[in-house]
């Protein structure tokens, strides 16, 4: 019913006309209109949708679209056949990468890509492609490489940052605990402090931010969102795996899963404080959830075969009350770009005022300039473009009810002073990915080592000189025999160590 108000809804359906009737009565809400509704005849295993389905991808930049599809990881046959019935109804072109040497195994929660090539999955995705089997398939056998090699072949992505599974999470996907809210910011959910999966959730996390950077060349920005509990039971104590992550975009729409919890209100109203304009769309998955999947793993989206692209990094904060402020955005379309326009205002209740944005040489970046504005001073703002063809397309996709803004402080921040400290590795006790967080109070040469219980050197986790401020470093306690070892920090003449269990 949320969907169908901003796309077509595709629903496969083994009885067409059962789903219809279902569909037009009021045992689901309904009725829910069936304009944008087509109930394809098709037969499947299960309701993973996204798992079995394939991922738009466009061939050459936002035109050529085609479907790109995998080998399920589960003795689905009928639900492995599914992107085929799609492309046939739809009339797209599909790319299976199914057959040796092209053979890959994947599966769509565990996928997740920004449109400029970075792409994100946990390790599942290493084991399995790494040959042998389990009691429900025979997996390919590939190296890392060639995963990444056939990931760049069929999707454009030059880089895969791949992280260690969740210890709690049964189906390893990231859809569970991580979402794109947009190229540069990465909405991650959140434990209490040293509870369930929180501990290699904050690893990963700050593996990714301290060592990837987003599309746009910069700092990734995080959003934290609530992991709840099931009745006082995480999931390292037996409860579902309950998440606010595995939401869905459909255009202008979020459907976000709830389960009828105090907690729901705090994750709807971070989805609200991040996407203005968006309608937000609480679904109750308190009945699925304990099948390990939510919204984002029974829906998958498919990409408009008209894309008019425009992209842009927020402006930040700034303390600037002299200069105008550039907006500088990729915007693109097969037949050019004939306008684009920056619409602004400082106040939610004021007209937008429009300036005509400019291309910049023979890119398709354009730019556009806010005048400057005063301390205290709160600008909002979006971009609005047409193509030759006549298409014309707004960022963010809600505008003008949706809108970038940002603060004009007229002041500096001062940092606090630091004092040269090894701040509590985690996860501890670790398996994998391990961070090791450094706090300096001024430039100096650093050493950190682990070594074991007989004082052997194991692993020189850095050496060399470091700027004062707070550094994370990691290490891969993955092939690191069980036991108990020390961290040592050497800088400036100050020493520190700290206790750190193996446990695999």
């Amino acid at each position: 019913a949320a969907a169908q108000a901003q796309c077509q809804v595709i629903i496969f359906a083994e009885n067409p006309s059962q789903v219809n009737t279902y569909l037009s009565g009021t045992g689901c809400g309904g009725p829910v209109p069936l304009e944008n509704v087509s109930v394809v005849e098709a037969e499947y295993n299960s309701v993973w949708i996204r798992d079995y389905g394939a991922t738009t991808v466009y061939g050459n930049w936002n035109d050529d679209r085609v479907l790109v599809d995998w080998l399920y990881n589960r003795p689905r046959p009928l639900d492995d056949a599914i992107p085929d019935v799609l492309g046939d109804f739809m009339g797209i072109p599909v790319y299976s990468a199914t057959a040796a040497p092209f053979d890959l195994m994947n599966t769509g929660g565990n996928w997740m890509s920004d449109g400029f090539g970075t792409a994100f999955a946990s390790e599942l995705i290493v084991e399995e492609n790494s040959g042998g089997s389990t009691w429900w398939t025979d997996f390919p056998d590939h190296t890392e490489q060639e995963i990444d090699d056939l990931v760049a072949d069929f999707h454009g992505v030059d880089h895969y940052i791949k992280m260690p599974v969740l210890p709690y999470d049964g189906i390893h996907h990231i859809d569970m605990h991580m979402k794109l809210l947009d190229e540069q910011t990465l909405l991650v959910g959140q434990y209490p402090p040293g509870i369930s999966d929180g501990p290699q959730i904050e690893a990963n996390l700050l593996y990714v931010v301290n060592t990837f950077n987003s599309a746009f060349g910069t700092p990734y920005r995080v959003v934290r969102i609530p992991m709840p509990d099931d009745n006082n039971l995480y999931p390292s104590n037996g409860g579902d795996y309950f998440t606010y992550t595995n939401s869905s975009f459909i255009n202008k729409t979020l459907i976000v899963p709830v389960y009828g919890i105090p907690e729901d209100s705090i994750g709807l109203q971070v989805y609200r404080n991040e996407l203005p304009g968006y309608r937000i769309v609480p679904i109750n998955c308190a009945g699925m959830i304990g099948a390990l999947g939510a919204l984002h793993c029974i829906t998958k989206e498919i990409g408009t075969s008209d894309p008019l692209l425009i992209s842009h990094q927020a402006l930040p904060n700034t303390s600037d009350t002299l200069n105008s402020y550039t907006v500088s955005a990729r915007i693109q379309h097969r037949s050019g770009i004939t306008q684009a326009d920056l619409y602004w205002r400082t106040d939610t209740l004021l007209p937008w005022q429009s300036v005509m944005m400019n291309p910049v040489g023979p890119t398709y970046f354009w730019n556009g300039s806010i005048p400057a504005q005063p301390a205290g001073t709160t600008v909002y703002y979006y971009i609005a473009a047409s193509s030759a063809s006549g298409k014309s397309q707004v960022r963010p996709l809600p505008a003008p009810a949706g809108y970038w803004k940002f603060d004009v402080t007229g002041t500096t921040a001062v940092s606090e002073s630091m004092q040269d400290r090894m701040d509590a590795v985690f996860p501890n006790p670790c398996r994998s990915i391990t961070c090791v967080p450094v706090s300096l109070s001024k430039p100096c040469f650093a050493n950190v080592d682990l070594v074991d219980a007989q004082g052997k050197y194991v692993v020189r986790v850095h050496d060399g000189a470091l700027p004062a401020g707070e550094h994370k470093f990691f290490f891969d306690a993955s092939n690191i025999p069980d036991g108990i070892y020390t961290l040592h920090l050497s800088a400036a003449g100050v020493g520190s160590h700290q206790r750190v269990a193996v446990i695999h």
